[in-house]
């Protein structure tokens, strides 16, 4: 797949839960090889979108391509190409993790056994226990696992780290990175902040069920405003009247302000000649850019939301910047 021709493909995607639009003209293109992280808070219409892509869901307006094919009517054979990780997995409880980890991996049909045992022992799995015995992060193992070890060319994961601590959580980030370096593309829904960061190649932060901004963090970044920190031999009040610095003022003895992207050189360079003894940039987070458009009205980002499976509908933003603390530790039994 080319940049002009790209894996997944959509372009004014609707979708409606009977009075309630889930998916709202929604536009998401995701090149070949790239993880792409699938940003937005609880009912902003993520897992809505990821079961359209799925074939679990028909949108009722707009179009959808994965691989060039219809994921409605293509599914079955779209499925021998992916695998798809939920934020909440249900397993056979009579099975043992192995049993379940064999089973998917055989009925997709082509995998890499060195690497399911690697992943195992990577995981810091038991296969030979019964999974109703499994806490929570346990089972999210075995999903991780039967879809890590697959041969496939695209990975579907909706929250896939859910219930995981942050020692296993480093190891998927591992795994992430080595399987990009295969050439596999991966959405990646997530509200770890961190983890998103750490691995995305581009990012999509989706609100009431449209994408409001899409492209790399560099990209993202250069169009909201850079903290500046500086220690100058003399004062910088006049800098305040720049054109693209904001809140100029003091702190600890240090000239703190804000300047939008844009305006970073030209900054720099009316600084350069001021005696700068220090200087401190500080690029927006992840957790700054959303708040950008999730930090208005607690209101604005209900209206429209969906309510579809997986989305909940609550319209509250919450993110985590770590994954400390996003779940239960895997030693919680459930």
């Amino acid at each position: 797949m080319t940049p002009s021709h790209p894996l997944i493909a959509a372009e004014g995607l609707v979708k409606s839960f009977g009075s309630v639009r889930a998916l709202d003209r929604l536009d998401l293109t995701i090149a070949a090889g790239e993880v792409h992280g699938f940003l937005g808070p609880n009912g902003a219409g993520k897992s809505t979108a990821i079961r359209i892509l799925l074939g679990l869901l028909r949108a009722d307006g707009g179009s959808v391509r994965m691989f060039g094919r219809d994921p409605w009517k293509d599914a079955v054979e779209l499925h021998r190409r992916l695998a798809y990780v939920p934020g909440d997995v249900e397993i056979w409880p009579h099975l043992t993790g192995g049993e379940v980890i064999d089973m998917f991996l055989r009925l997709r049909g082509s995998y890499d056994a060195r690497r399911r045992n690697a992943l195992v022992e990577r995981f810091d799995l038991d296969p030979r226990k019964k999974t109703r015995t499994y806490s929570k992060g346990n089972r999210q193992k075995v999903a991780l696992i039967a879809a890590l070890a697959a041969d496939v060319d695209l990975l579907l994961l909706d929250e896939p780290t859910a219930g995981l601590d942050p020692l296993m959580e480093g190891v998927f980030q591992e795994v992430i990175r080595e399987r990009r370096a295969d050439g596999v593309t991966v959405l990646l829904s997530s509200h770890i902040l961190s983890q998103v960061e750490a691995l995305s190649d581009r990012v999509s932060i989706i609100r009431a069920g449209r994408i409001v901004e899409s492209g790399s963090l560099t990209d993202l970044r250069h169009v909201t405003r850079t903290t500046v920190e500086v220690d100058t031999a003399h004062p910088l009040d006049d800098l305040g009247g720049m054109e693209g610095v904001h809140g100029l003022r003091t702190e600890g003895g240090r000239t703190v302000f804000d300047v939008d992207g844009d305006h970073v050189p030209q900054v720099m360079t009316e600084l350069a000649p001021r005696h700068v003894r220090s200087l401190v940039a500080h690029p927006p987070t992840l957790e700054q850019l959303l708040m950008r458009h999730y930090g208005d009205s607690p209101d604005d980002h209900t209206a429209g939301v969906g309510t579809g499976p997986g989305d909940t509908g609550t319209g509250t933003p919450t993110f985590s910047s770590t994954a400390d603390g996003a779940a239960p530790p895997d030693g919680a039994k459930h």
